[in-house]
């Protein structure tokens, strides 16, 4: 008889997420967004002050806004000095998922003051459509 291997119950969790976000498993931090409707547009919104806009990819793709870069920390000081460190410097990523359909080809993105604003429009809404089903006789 063959052993089947014991796996912990989050086992299958873990290799969803190696599986299908490779990136995330790469990215040192995931900055927090805000995410609200402005008149025929979603906007998003995140804090990424000290990184420089010119290193941050924005795009739209099935339906999920992305979002990565990288930060670079230039400092003098040993890292074994340090009594506390929690500024981080590295990349990061950050994949959000869309609480509607938007048009991503027309997104703009702007950074001000460390704050990335994403302004998505919405995709107009499409009326569905009723199909009336005809019936044929069949040969007798």
């Amino acid at each position: 008889m063959a052993l089947i291997p014991w796996r912990r119950p989050w086992d299958e969790i873990e290799d969803w997420f190696e599986h299908r976000l490779p990136e995330m498993k790469k990215a040192g931090f995931m900055p927090p967004v805000d995410i609200y409707k402005k008149g025929n547009n979603v906007v998003v919104e995140t804090q990424i002050s000290g990184i420089d806009p010119t290193k941050v990819e924005v795009s739209v793709e099935e339906g999920c806004l992305i979002i990565k870069g990288a930060s670079e920390k230039k400092t003098e000081v040993d890292d074994k000095n340090y009594y506390r460190k929690e500024v981080h410097a590295g990349s990061f990523y950050r994949s959000v998922p869309l609480p509607i359909k938007v048009i991503g080809d027309k997104a703009q993105a702007v950074y001000e003051d460390g704050l990335l604003k994403v302004i998505i429009p919405k995709a107009p809404v499409t009326k569905t459509k009723k199909i009336s089903v005809k019936v044929k006789k069949g040969k007798k």
